[in-house]
């Protein structure tokens, strides 16, 4: 990564924290042990829209990898972004990312996770909020399937 582009990544991105990171890992891993042979799942990879963003997770479509020439930034949408709010991250900040830019460019649905409030929303482009603070989330989009209490346990 260049100097500015590292730049660019540290002044966009907000601060996180203990608990964000922890609630990123346990949904990674989590992800990464149940749906590794039907989706990629790409933990902060920028991504070039109308301008570039580096949600927190990103789930797409098995892809080919090409070990020797390497992508700094995926311009193909994922189907589903996960956003993990951070302590001082305005939540109007996250929707209007993914209302006027992440499903314009094709993006299917959008996790915004709050771990204060122990809560996941699935936001889909009809307008539908899913709202998840126990159980099992279910992503009508992808079919994943994840227990609430185990990601903030």
């Amino acid at each position: 990564m260049e100097t500015t582009e590292f730049l660019e990544y540290e002044i966009d991105k907000p601060m996180s924290s203990k608990n964000h990171s922890r609630v990123e890992g346990r949904i990674t891993s989590t992800l990464m042990t149940r749906y590794e042979d039907h989706y990629d799942i790409l933990p902060q990879i920028s991504l070039q829209f109308k301008e570039k963003y580096t949600p927190d997770i990103s789930i797409f479509p098995l892809m080919e990898y090409d070990w020797t020439n390497d992508e700094i930034r995926l311009s193909i949408p994922p189907i589903t972004t996960i956003e993990i709010i951070s302590p001082k991250q305005a939540l109007t900040d996250v929707t209007d990312k993914i209302y006027k830019d992440y499903f314009p460019s094709g993006v299917q649905s959008a996790w915004v996770v709050i771990p204060t409030l122990r809560s996941i929303h699935i936001l889909l482009p009809d307008n539908r909020i899913l709202t998840f603070t126990s159980g099992l989330l279910q992503d009508p989009v992808t079919s994943i399937e994840l227990n609430v209490e185990g990601i903030f346990k």
